[in-house]
Order: structure tokens, then sequence, then C-alpha cells
């Protein structure tokens, strides 16, 4: 080997430390960036030594499918549990407290009271300011359904908007990925920034991934719907400024095909838009079908009767706009929960009179129980109580059915509530637990590993001393060599 050969291969060995020792740098100052995948070097042989060829960069096509899968039903999961623990807090309050099942509960034992004191005017008061309590939580748990549905279309416009962004910042980094690799160009920058975007994308709507020639990719939903192909589609939503009971809410389109709603307390909503969906349409939407449904049983189980049963029954203690006729049996009234109020005639406040639960007649004399006016009369008051226990239709469309009473409705709709988020809270921990898993897999294979790094970074301070040596040694021998010429 001749001198000039072999300093040329020390030159190509230290040019060669140079850049790996770049590459390794840059490595370990991106070891906590989750978004960087780590760059190893490609080395060919030649006659003056090797070389550099190619700087690669770790990938894993499956993992990566499966994080942005888990990653996808993790958001649709946590986005539907943080919606029921805010309707949770804003529709029954704070431990529970403006539940209608309590309430009514409340309700209940203040008509006992006064059937055992029928004749105490202060414990009249008591049992309509209590049932007065009763309809402000159905008034106001109304309200706040309706609010909650408005504020998730302002969360879903806000969203679609992040979304379109995403999109258009997708398709900066695809084209850069596409020219370069055209080229021939190192594009490894612009793939860890595509992949990036594309875990956004797909925490808000599910994506598959479809590669093709110069590194493009092609994405669409989970079902099929196009988002992005050499330029993105557009997502398109319309929020509705304010809601009343029963009304639908309008649609999220992507390329002009409306969005799926997802389902179940384990949601099959993927991504945060489906989850939203389904917060706004039945969850609260089913919350309020029962808030109705519960103030139809209030109507119903206080109506007033004719002992002669000549005439229809009417309201009593609870009215509605529709009164004095009472709902329709069986059958989802959508917003009476919030316009079901107490009955003026039963209230002292405006003139009314309490003892009418007592003795009846609020609608006229034909509707009279207490005939004779005995302050001790107590049967119509039991006859409420009873009436709370007795089953009545239900609709099914408020998500509970079956002919089962008042209190037991009640009751049933808030056990219904509590299993839908003891539910989606087990089922969030499960998708959190996959979607980490799935993340550390990834990084495993794609990440920055520190002491790996580092033992190669001192392989590459050993190479570089004897690349120096072999330089000096060589250098050594010129000058030997121009001395004897000399």
């Amino acid at each position: 080997m001749s001198l000039s050969t072999a300093l040329s291969i020390a030159q190509s060995a230290l040019l060669n430390t140079q850049r790996q020792t770049t590459i390794v740098s840059r490595n370990i100052s991106e070891s906590a960036n989750p978004d960087y995948s780590r760059r190893g070097t490609m080395l060919s042989t030649a006659g003056n030594g090797a070389s550099i060829v190619d700087v690669r960069r770790s990938t894993s096509d499956v993992l990566f499918r499966q994080n942005m899968t888990a990653l996808s039903a993790w958001s649709g999961q946590s986005t539907l549990l943080n919606g029921l623990n805010t309707l949770d807090i804003d529709v029954f309050g704070s431990n529970n407290t403006n539940h209608p099942s309590r309430l009514l509960g409340n309700l209940q034992s203040a008509l006992q009271t006064y059937s055992s004191s029928p004749s105490n005017t202060s414990v009249a008061e008591n049992v309509v300011e209590t049932a007065r309590q009763l309809v402000s939580a159905l008034n106001s748990g109304s309200d706040a359904i309706q609010n909650y549905r408005t504020s998730v279309d302002r969360e879903i416009v806000s969203t679609v908007a992040d979304l379109n962004t995403l999109l258009a910042d997708f398709k900066v980094a695809n084209d850069e990925v596409v020219a370069g690799s055209k080229l021939g160009r190192d594009v490894n920058d612009a793939l860890d920034q595509r992949d990036a975007i594309l875990k956004k994308i797909t925490e808000i709507v599910p994506i598959t991934a479809i590669k093709r020639g110069d590194n493009d990719l092609m994405l669409t939903t989970s079902s099929g719907v196009t988002v992005f192909e050499t330029v993105p589609r557009n997502v398109a939503f319309t929020a509705t400024a304010g809601y009343a009971a029963g009304a639908p809410g309008n649609s999220i389109y992507i390329d002009g095909v409306p969005l799926a709603s997802g389902s179940g307390a384990n949601t099959t909503a993927s991504g945060k838009l489906s989850a939203l969906v389904q917060l706004r349409e039945d969850v609260a939407g089913g919350l309020q079908a029962q808030l109705d449904e519960v103030a139809r049983g209030l109507i119903t189980a206080f109506a007033e009767t004719d002992p002669s049963a000549v005439n229809p029954n009417l309201a009593g203690l609870f009215t509605w706009p529709g009164g004095p006729a009472l709902p329709a049996a069986g059958t989802l009234e959508n917003g009476l929960a919030r316009v079901i109020s107490i009955n003026a005639a039963y209230d002292s406040s405006v003139g009314g009179n309490p003892h009418l639960l007592r003795d009846g007649g609020a609608n006229g004399a034909a509707y009279v129980h207490n005939a004779s006016g005995g302050v001790s009369y107590s049967d119509l008051l039991l006859s409420y109580d009873t009436m709370i226990g007795t089953p009545i239709a239900f609709d099914p469309a408020a998500q509970i059915s079956g002919t089962i009473s008042l209190s037991a409705y009640s009751t049933e709709s808030a056990s219904w509530f509590s299993a839908l988020r003891s539910d989606a809270t087990r089922a969030t921990d499960n998708k959190s637990a996959l979607m980490m898993r799935t993340a550390e897999a990834l990084s495993n294979v794609t990440g920055v590993n520190i002491d790996e790094e580092m033992s190669l970074l001192l392989d590459l301070e050993h190479s570089y001393q004897a690349s120096a040596k072999l330089v000096q040694t060589v250098d050594n021998m010129l000058a030997a060599l121009l001395a004897a010429v000399r």
C-alpha cells in the first residue's frame, strides 16, 4: 500500500467519523422528542476505504399503525369520559345533590310528614317548597344539557378548524417528502414532521395511511372516506346557535360524507369528533329525554282526579304549558323538564292554598276529595305517595323502557348515567394502557437509547484516534522520506 493510499483511507475514515459523530450527537439531543426517529448510517467500502452512502431513519410501519389506532381509540374514549364528568356536575351538581331521584325521595318524605299532620300549614308549605326544588332542578338541568350541547358544537367547530389546519400542514410535509425522495435528498426530518402531524390528525379522526410511490401518503378514515389525496379534502361543520330539547344537531362532513357517531360506554368512537357527536346526541339527548319523562311522571302522579270518575284527570301540584290537560300517556314530551312548574293554585306566595294537596279542588269543586273539610283528612296525600310507586308506561326513546313506577324510573335514570360513567372510566383506563404500550413498543424500535448512543460515541472516538494515528504515522514516514532525499 502506498503512503498516498494510506493517507486517503485515513482521511476518509476521519470524514466518516465526523459525520457519524454529528448524527449520534443529533440522536442524543433529540432523545426526549417523541416525534424523532433515530438515525443510523449505511457504510460502503471502496478502494480508498469505507464511505457513508445513506443515513437511515428507524421505522416500523406495523407498530406505527398500531399506535395510531390505539391513539385514536383513546382520544375518543377520553373525550367521552370528560364529557360525562362535565354533564354530571352541570346537571346534577356535586355529589348528585340536584338529581331528581334524590329530590323525589325528599318530596315523598315531606308528603309522609304532611299525611301524619294534615292540619299543619307549615308542613303543607314544606311539601310545596320541596316540590319547587324538584321543579327547579328539572328546569336548570334541562338548561344545562342544552347549554352543554351548544358548547359541544363550539368545540366541534374548533376541532374541525384544527383538523383542516393539520391537513394543510400535512400537505406541506408530504410534498417535501415526495419531492426530496424523487431527487434523492435526505428527507428524514420531513418524515418525522409528517408522522408527528399524522398522530395529531388521528387523535381527531381515525386514519388509515396508504403509502404510494416516492413515499407519498394517501389518507382515509377507517370507514374508507378520503381525507387526503395529493390535496386535503374538505372537513365541514355548521354549528347550531342554540338547542331545544329533541332537536338534532348538524353532522360533520368529510369530503361530503357524514362522520359516524360513536356509541356505548366503551365507545366505538375513534377520534375526538365522533365522541363529541355521541355526547351531543346520544348522551345529552338521552339524559334530556329521561328528565322529560320524570317531569311527565310527576304531572301524572300528582294529577287531580274526580272522585265520581266523571271528569278527566287534570294537572295538580305539577303543571305545564299544555295544562290543565295531562301529557299523553307513555309518550315522550320533548322539553317538558324545562317548562314543568308548580301550579299557582297551591303556591301561597301567589295567593294559592297548599292545603289543596290535602283536600283537592285546584281544578274546581268537582275535584274536591275532602268534601267534609276535615282537618285530619289524609287519604288524598297517601294516594299521591301510592301513585309515585305505581307503574306507568315510559317511552323507550329515553333509553329506559318498560312499565315501572316514577320512583323506580328516577332511580333507573341515576343508575343509567352512573353505569355509563363507570364503564367509560374502565374503558378509558384500558385504552390508555394500550396506547402507552404501543407507544412504548414503537419507541423501543424507533426511539433513541442514550446508553447505546453513548457507547457508539465511544466507539467513534476510538475510530477517530486510530485514524488520527494513521495520519500521524504517514506524516512521519513522509517526513523521513523527504529527509532522506535531502
